[in-house]
């Protein structure tokens, strides 16, 4: 049982890095104690994004006549819908399975322990390897909320697979989990309440253009408790109260049910981390440096554990990494230009830094706005439907930060990263020759 690599986690980190590092012919090992795909895959970025295009077709579909097309009785199904993502969901396992069963990855289903940075102990086999790489991922953080124990609450998991429309939904925490649950169960039908303990949705995104998201959903009728704490919850009858504060005020809100959605936090227990004596930073995640590597050498963390960017597309970047640095690659993890996108519809997006990061930091910059109808794609498909892209620029016109508003962001602003990170001018967008019409065009119009 001795590999050159040894991975704990199946997710986006560890899979990528099963697959790297076997491409390049090292023998690897990786250890999955649920599904393979990890979280994201299985409970997390497809499945919810499955659900929500079901939700934007129906959409469409309902108000086909602002684009002179009559349909006359759109309807949904949601048990069919949950069974569309569940089949979406396999294929795309299966095709992980295969591609590291192509590539001679050893696969091992069940909890893997670690003994030393060489050993790693699942079931009564041990395995031995001269690289570790732990991608053990996060789980559902739940606030110690009075009465939170006595009520049949959701977590995401739950709300992927529920079958039946809830005649209202209370959703505790208004980030990107808690806004894209909130936009595919109102578009079904479903009275929505979101209860945020900030001041606004969608904290770390642009706080204008979250501000003009939340705005056009409260027209479609969601409920936003902003600068709210949920101070307790009971089971009812009817559902769940929850018990709230807002400026001193106290009050209550009713659900037939209750989403939990206020965060993740990494796994540091239940396989043996305690046994690395690993050195930690000072928010308790695990220390490494720009190879990915930590304080032992050898041992590398990807993914959520190190919780530098708890997002899919940054853990499958730093598996790169680390597979690079344990083959002798000249290659280093850039934090630059992370893109986090919200798949609402409409979609926000945002690369790069914020207008409240900037001004924290002191740093100068100026902004540079336009109405997404300078693009003449997104009117033609956008009918009755507002968007915006805001650029942020340093003194010389260098890129530092794209926030987008309307669709399709969550495909243009990977344009926009790339800039960011070979930190690139405003100016350059025009040595391009963008196909017409585009919405990416809205780039070009900005200068």
């Amino acid at each position: 049982m001795k590999y050159q690599v040894a991975i704990i986690g199946g997710g986006p980190a560890g899979y990528t890095a099963a697959e790297a590092a076997g491409k390049a012919g090292l023998s690897v090992v990786l250890f999955e104690k649920k599904s393979l795909g990890g979280v994201c895959l299985n409970e997390g970025c497809i499945p919810t994004k499955t659900l929500l295009y079901s939700a934007k077709v129906y959409d469409y579909a309902k108000h086909a006549s602002k684009y002179a097309v009559n349909v006359p009785e759109a309807s949904f199904d949601l048990a069919k819908i949950i069974a569309r993502k569940s089949k979406v969901v396999r294929k795309l396992v299966l095709g992980v399975k295969s591609k590291l069963t192509a590539h001679q990855v050893t696969l091992v289903q069940g909890e893997a322990c670690i003994v030393d940075p060489h050993t790693v102990r699942c079931g009564e086999e041990t395995y031995t390897c001269d690289h570790l790489l732990i991608c053990t991922g996060s789980e559902t953080f739940i606030p110690p909320i009075a009465g939170i124990q006595e009520v049949n609450y959701w977590t995401h998991r739950d709300a992927l697979d529920n079958k039946e429309v809830p005649r209202s939904l209370v959703i505790v925490g208004g980030g990107v989990i808690g806004m894209e649950f909130a936009a595919f169960f109102q578009t079904l039908g479903v009275e929505v309440t979101v209860v945020e303990m900030m001041d606004e949705i969608l904290g770390g995104m642009d706080r204008e253009l979250s501000g003009l998201l939340r705005a056009e959903y409260t027209k479609r009728g969601i409920k936003f408790l902003l600068h709210t704490k949920v101070t307790g919850v009971s089971q009812i009858p009817e559902g769940i109260t929850v018990t709230y504060e807002q400026d001193g005020t106290e009050g209550t809100v009713c659900g037939e049910k209750l989403l939990m959605s206020v965060g993740r936090r990494p796994v540091l227990n239940g396989f043996g981390l305690e046994n690395l004596n690993l050195e930690l930073t000072e928010r308790r995640n695990v220390k490494v440096d720009e190879h990915l590597q930590t304080s032992v050498p050898g041992v590398y963390v990807c993914g959520d554990l190190n919780g530098v960017s708890l997002l899919a597309h940054t853990a499958v970047r730093e598996a790169e990494v680390a597979v690079n640095h344990i083959l002798g690659r000249n290659d280093a993890m850039s934090y630059r230009a992370i893109p986090g996108v919200v798949y609402t519809n409409p979609e926000i997006a945002s690369v790069g830094m914020s207008e409240e990061a900037l001004q924290a930091s002191g740093v100068s910059y100026r902004t540079v706005k336009l109405p997404m109808a300078y693009s003449g794609r997104f009117v033609a498909e956008n009918e009755g439907v507002n968007g915006v892209c805001k650029v942020l620029l340093a003194d010389d016109d260098t890129l530092l930060g794209v926030h987008l508003l309307g669709n399709p962001a969550s495909e243009l602003i990977v344009m926009a990263g790339m800039m960011i990170e070979d930190r690139r001018k405003l100016s350059e967008w025009k040595r391009y020759v963008f196909p017409h019409p585009t919405v990416g065009e809205i780039f070009r119009e900005l200068i």
